[in-house]
């Protein structure tokens, strides 16, 4: 077969939507991944999409439209909570399963008496459909089980020969497929994370439940209900191995193995330069978009590089991280390999939001503690160099007899942020090493609460990041009561400090502290997910 590339115009359009109106098949980009494109309401040009992935056909399509009023006649009903996520999120990258009308094939829907629609935001996606004058069936435009394309090239390499035509519409921003939520029972559940999260699908509906193939595989004989739930889905040819360790224990561990070739790492863009073996990184540790954007990237460059096996670090599963963790344990088959040694947790969050709680929560349920405040404490953290260096940058009444005080320290190095990190600079190197020292001799998870965790570099330590939050005004009135201070002194302190989204934005669970009991079943799931139970 001659495959067209159409040139991303009104004309390419246009001829889209021309060969789709004669029952052809058209890989288009969109938002989220490109799309191989068919009539949804034709069944033998849906057939061809399922021939050219080579996709089996229980697993159900996507069906694409540019209107909300072009919902209607594809449902048997819409809900109010249906059009006010549509509302909310659309065009965009959510995707919505309803109960189908008769109109829906079921070559469209797999077989399943529900279709799954979402309306994109690409504006060569919106035109296709427009040119095509119906709504269309778009799953990735891959071969069935491949990484999904998020570029032209990639796209045009796997179809090209198997459709009529590929739009070159560039690289796609969001980069992981749409989210799927399903309102056909009786609590909205998340079938797949996307670009629309489930903090933000919470914050539009209230109660929301996670399909537990999110995280895991369907059990025998189960169907699947959403695309990328049933197969395993998104893999390179190299056999990958998902690693849950901290970056330094990952570092450690792909450096210790024999360098036999074949064997590739595939880590974030920190990591890659501490790696003794070729890499292929997938966005920043913390950049969680990026990672989206990435991730199939990297998986088709393990490909272009010929690796046999590539050991994955595992991501942050907060935010579109869920998303991106999904679609790399799918392509891993689920293969995990948990690195010995204790699992260290990072415990950070802004002055007053209550980490203490949460941290004898957790250490009466198992976990140990390295409490930075208190170990700071303590003389023998500081040598005499340090002593010195913290009396000639900060006055030295600050260590009358060579002896700190703290609180008159802490009120001169938090007055502005600029000292606040000359004192980091001065104090961090011994800090460290007196962490460092705790945590060797612990056994079993540790909660490590360090303030400045991340400026010292301690993150490097941690597996995961947990985040305590709490209203400003909630950790005003703590902060003043816990350390004696005017509210003019803790509001200098809390500009001193980083802001509540600098934490939020790294961590990996995120819990609101303003004064909500934390109830034992709460701490106990949160237990387990911090160790990786989960």
């Amino acid at each position: 077969m001659m495959t067209e590339i159409l040139n991303c115009s009104p004309k390419g359009a246009a001829r889209a939507g021309e060969l789709l109106r004669a029952g052809g098949v058209v890989a288009i980009p969109t938002e989220t991944v490109y799309g191989l494109a068919a009539d949804a309401l034709n069944p033998a040009a849906v057939k061809r999409i399922f021939e050219a992935k080579g996709r089996p056909g229980d697993n159900p399509l996507i069906v694409h439209i540019t209107e909300i009023e072009q919902w209607g006649p594809l449902v048997s009903s819409l809900p109010a909570e249906a059009l006010r996520l549509a509302e909310r999120f659309w065009p965009g990258p959510l995707t919505i399963i309803l109960p189908k009308s008769r109109l829906v094939p079921y070559e469209t829907s797999g077989g399943l008496e529900t279709v799954a629609v979402r309306c994109p935001s690409h504006p060569a996606a919106r035109a296709v459909i427009e040119a095509a004058g119906a709504p269309l069936a778009a799953p990735s435009a891959n071969v069935s089980g491949r990484p999904s394309p998020t570029t032209f090239a990639h796209t045009y390499g796997d179809l090209k020969g198997r459709v009529d035509a590929v739009m070159d519409g560039g690289d796609c921003p969001v980069g992981v497929e749409s989210t799927v939520i399903t309102l056909c029972g009786d609590v909205p559940r998340l079938l797949r994370p996307g670009g629309v999260t489930e903090e933000e699908l919470r914050a539009a509906l209230g109660e929301l439940e996670i399909d537990p193939a999110v995280l895991g595989e369907l059990r025998p004989g189960e169907r699947a209900a959403s695309p990328g739930m049933k197969y395993k889905h998104y893999a390179p040819r190299a056999q990958i191995e998902v690693i849950d360790g901290s970056p330094e224990e990952y570092i450690e561990y792909v450096n210790s193995l024999p360098e036999t070739g074949g064997i590739y790492a595939l880590c974030f863009d920190e990591t890659r330069e501490h790696v003794k073996i070729p890499a292929a990184a997938y966005g920043p540790r913390f950049d969680r978009q990026a990672q989206a954007r990435e991730l199939f990237g990297a998986l088709h460059r393990l490909d272009e590089l010929g690796a046999e096996r590539a050991l994955a670090q595992m991501p942050g599963r907060a935010g579109v991280g869920l998303a991106v963790y999904n679609r790399l344990m799918r392509a891993a088959g689920f293969r995990v390999r948990s690195l010995p040694g204790p699992v260290i947790v990072g415990l950070v969050g802004p002055s007053g939001a209550g980490k203490s709680t949460v941290a004898a929560g957790l250490v009466k349920r198992g976990f140990g503690l390295i409490d930075c405040d208190a170990l700071t404490r303590r003389p023998d953290v500081y040598d005499s160099g340090c002593i010195e260096s913290l009396a000639r940058a900060f006055g030295g009444d600050i260590a009358p007899g060579g002896v700190l005080d703290r609180r008159e320290l802490g009120r001169r190095a938090f007055r502005d942020k600029e000292s606040a990190k000359l004192l980091g600079r001065l104090t961090f190197p011994a800090i460290t090493r007196a962490v460092r020292r705790e945590a060797a001799g612990m056994r079993g998870p540790v909660l490590l609460d360090a303030p400045t965790l991340f400026e010292a570099g301690l993150d490097g330590m941690c597996r995961r990041i947990l985040a305590v939050t709490a209203p400003e005004d909630v950790r005003l009135g703590r902060v003043m009561a816990r350390d004696g201070l005017s509210e003019a002194a803790a509001r200098a302190r809390f500009r001193a400090q980083q802001q509540e989204s600098f934490y939020v934005q790294r961590a990996d669970i995120s819990l609101d502290n303003s004064g909500v009991f934390l109830t034992k079943a709460g701490l106990d799931r949160l237990y387990s997910e911090l160790k990786g139970e989960g």
